[in-house]
Order: C-alpha cells, then structure tokens, then sequence
C-alpha cells in the first residue's frame, strides 16, 4: 500500500511538471527588440516561458537590482503574466532613438493570487547607422512599475516620458 502511494504521489507531481512544461512549450517564442512595445512584450514572452535569462538579457548595462539570481528569484511564484502596452513615445537624442512605453501587467501567482502593475519601461537604441558590429538592438535601459488596483484595460498610463 505504501508503495502505491509513493507511487501515485510521484506520477501526480510528475505530471504537474510535466503540464507546466507543456503549457511553456505550447507558448510561441517572441524575440522582437525592433522597437520599444516589441522588446517589452518578448520580455513578457520570455517571462511566461521561464526563460529568465533572455528575459534579463533585455535590460541594458543597468540591469535590475539585485543581479539575475534575485530577478529569477522574484518569479519563483508566477504562474503566468500578461502585458498591455500603451501608445509609446519616441525621441531621438545624441545619437539614440528612446522610447516611454506605458504598460499594465497582470500577474498570476501561486496561490492563486493575482497582482496588477502598471507604469512605465524606457528602452534605447543607439541609431543603427552609426553602430559598429557586434549591433545592439533595443533595450531596456530604465523599468518603474507599482502595485495598483483595477482592470488591467484602465491600469495602462496614458503617456511615458523619455529622456
């Protein structure tokens, strides 16, 4: 009898793994940095997939705080996140092209929780006829979202500012 048990207890948590992994396999893999919404939603994409490192990998030389092993970290409860994204603004300065992208971001985590975010992500890219190889394509130079309340439809802020 305890054989059985151990067993069914094993094949149960092997199938939620294996559930887990099916619903990430079945997610497309996104890698747009074209522009400024395109990088935020492949974050997303990478997120919703587990691929923490090319999630990281996003974010320019002022990566988020704490290092790639406390980013991973803060989704060790996430089951799923979705991202709308705003009207973005765009402005060429010294070279660069930034881009403000409004977004809200809802988040479900385990225990069945689900948290709204909302704010603003700022990428950049260095014009790219002035770039010499390796080429750089958009990143994610600055992220300042909060905790808010609502539908995610009304969370998304109207405008961003860019540098």
């Amino acid at each position: 009898m305890k054989v059985c048990l151990t067993a069914a207890i094993a094949f149960a948590a092997l199938a939620v793994v294996k559930a887990e992994a099916s619903a990430e396999e079945a997610l497309p893999y996104i890698d747009d940095r074209s522009d400024g919404a395109a990088l935020v939603r492949s974050l997303y994409n990478a997120i919703n997939r587990k691929e923490y490192a090319r999630a990281y990998g996003y974010f320019a030389d002022t990566q988020p705080v704490g290092g790639f092993a406390d980013f991973s970290r803060g989704y060790a409860n996430t089951v799923s996140v979705e991202v709308r994204v705003g009207k973005v603004t765009t402005e060429g300065a010294a070279g660069s092209v930034y881009a403000g992208i409004p977004v809200a971001v809802k988040s479900i985590e385990r225990p069945q929780k689900i948290r709204l975010f909302a704010g603003c992500y700022v990428a950049r890219i260095i014009n790219p006829a002035q770039q010499a190889p390796p080429f750089t394509p958009y990143q994610i130079e600055t992220a300042r979202l909060k905790e808010v309340e609502g539908p995610i439809e009304q969370a998304v802020p109207a405008v961003c500012d860019v540098p």
